[in-house]
């Protein structure tokens, strides 16, 4: 990991060094880590270089993709039919509210409470 030295001096370079350094220090940090995951991976390709073993991913990939397809479709068909039922409660309150208004004006309907028989 890099490291950033600060010099001794007056009060405000000093701050000035300071801010500078707790701005880059993130950065350094953050760049050290590729690097380290940069090796890792020139590893990890080095040591599978040197494996004679053949894996054939082809058939995994493709039942993945296959799987995936059909999940896509079933979340269409249930997005669909819940728009489907969101519209249809819509409307079925929309008649409830209209039916009851009817009643209400024609003087059919009185409302009761719910302890009176």
């Amino acid at each position: 990991m890099a490291a950033l030295a600060v010099v001794e001096t007056p009060s405000g370079k000093d701050a000035i060094a300071e801010g500078l350094l707790g701005l880059l220090k993130p950065a350094v940090q953050q760049l050290d880590l590729h690097v380290h995951s940069v090796r890792w991976v020139a590893e990890l390709c080095r040591i599978n270089e040197h494996q004679k073993v053949v894996l054939d991913l082809d058939p995994y990939v493709k039942k993945l993709l296959n799987a995936r397809r059909r999940v896509v479709l079933v979340n269409n068909i249930l997005q669909n039919a819940q728009e489907r039922l969101r519209r249809l409660n819509h409307n079925v309150a929309k008649e409830t509210v209209r039916r009851k208004t009817m009643l209400e004006t024609s003087g059919a309907f009185t409302p009761r409470s719910p302890s009176k028989p």
